[in-house]
């Protein structure tokens, strides 16, 4: 008697994890944990729409309209503060104040009339330290920024209705359903970023905009790409669904999005803390913000999202349901029975008679016993009848069956 000892499973750790998304040996059940994914985003979503409601969007001047300033002060740090009491003797009193950097300063207000301007133009070059001539002054009227409003919206418009068609004709109108609600998700949870933080919203986020819907589509066809070519062999392994071809797919391009997002990340984080925190480009600031932002949830949304989604609309297909159906029948019938019992072959009752197996060179037609019963129920203590030999010679063994027994 032998004894079997259970593998031992070694826990491998984060350096172990690393090394094999690094060498894609990875297996995470991503569809597996759809439930988890769909409460995080969802609760990302509700948190956005709250924000976007009860806060609302820190518009900027180009969508508003008003009159904007900007000054650089001659020596020592800028305050918003000290800004408000320099323009508390003007009509600018409820004006938006941003401290540029260390030393420069922005202030919004609605459209004023000429003699407005000049007071508060005097009042900023005062505070400032310099010259009127140097302060710069920009003013927007309402309707350019409704116009910028309303293109922003009709570009945003043709984009969905591009891309829908695009990769209806590239794959399936099931894929580009579930791209366009991944992108739909990553511009709520952007924009409720910017309405959460109270950054600005100029035309340069509204590119930044675009240019995160682009990325987050890219990511999302390439995972796509990849489960349209493993489409193809669905169905040829044991126990294999929809699912589980989804997942081997996203596993066989997850070290591929994660580079794509990392080196798309890096530079636009450089933008962010070393343009506007160090130098205090509050330009750089509204554009970079909405990149990192994006292409952080558009690199989450094209695993998390997008491929959930897909997979849970096209396992409701009559095939992928029937491969679904194949593979738990499957499974029912591989599973040991419960405490790990085995059936045994049925053994007969003692006294009960034992037919002979035919042998190889005998029909089975000839295997009826010569006194089979015939509906007579012997006593129980009777004796089985002996075999009778046949009548007639004995056909003699054959050459090879005599030349294996001398052996």
């Amino acid at each position: 008697m032998t004894a079997t000892v259970a593998p031992v499973h070694r826990r491998r750790g984060l350096r172990g994890t690393v090394g094999d998304i690094y060498h894609e040996r990875t297996s995470f059940d991503f569809i597996g944990r759809s439930k988890l994914w769909a409460l995080l985003s969802g609760t990302a979503v509700l948190i956005s729409l709250i924000a976007l409601v009860y806060s609302g969007l820190n518009l900027g001047i180009d969508f508003e309209g008003g009159t904007q300033w900007e000054v650089r002060r001659a020596s020592g740090a800028a305050s918003a503060e000290q800004v408000r009491q320099a323009l508390a003797d003007t009509s600018a009193t409820d004006a938006k104040v941003l401290v540029l950097g260390n030393d420069a300063v922005r202030v919004q207000t609605q459209e004023l009339k000429p003699a407005q301007q000049d007071a508060i133009t005097a009042a900023l070059a005062k505070y400032a330290g310099v010259g009127e001539s140097t302060v710069s002054i920009v003013t927007v009227g309402p309707t350019w920024g409704d116009q910028v409003s309303r293109k922003a919206l009709t570009a945003l418009f043709f984009f969905f209705i591009l891309i829908a068609a695009y990769l209806t004709f590239r794959f399936e109108w099931k894929m580009a359903l579930s791209a366009i609600i991944a992108v739909v998700h990553d511009i709520v949870i952007t924009v409720g970023v910017y309405a959460i933080t109270g950054f600005e919203v100029t035309p340069g986020t509204v590119v930044a905009f675009l240019t995160i819907l682009g990325f987050s589509l890219y990511d999302t066809v390439v995972v796509f790409d990849k489960i349209n070519e493993n489409t193809a062999a669905l169905g040829t392994e044991r126990g294999d669904t929809y699912s589980s071809m989804v997942n081997r797919s996203m596993n066989q391009v997850l070290m591929r999005s994660i580079n794509t997002s990392f080196v798309a990340l890096l530079p636009v984080a450089s933008l962010l803390v070393v343009g506007s925190g160090i130098l205090g480009a509050a330009t750089l600031r509204d554009f970079a913000l909405a990149l990192f932002v994006g292409l952080l949830v558009g690199a989450y949304s094209s695993i998390f999202v997008a491929t959930p989604i897909l997979a849970w609309i096209k396992e409701r297909e009559p095939r992928n349901a029937a491969l679904r159906e194949r593979s738990v029948a499957q499974m029912v019938r591989a599973t040991p029975p419960a405490g790990g019992a085995t059936v045994a072959p049925a053994v007969p009752a003692a006294g009960a008679p034992v037919r002979d197996r035919p042998t190889p060179d005998q029909p089975a037609s000839d295997q009826a016993a010569p006194d089979e019963p015939t509906g007579a129920v012997a006593p129980a203590d009777a004796t089985p009848p002996s075999p009778t030999r046949p009548d007639g010679p004995i056909a003699p063994r054959p050459r090879r069956q005599r030349r294996r027994k001398r052996h």
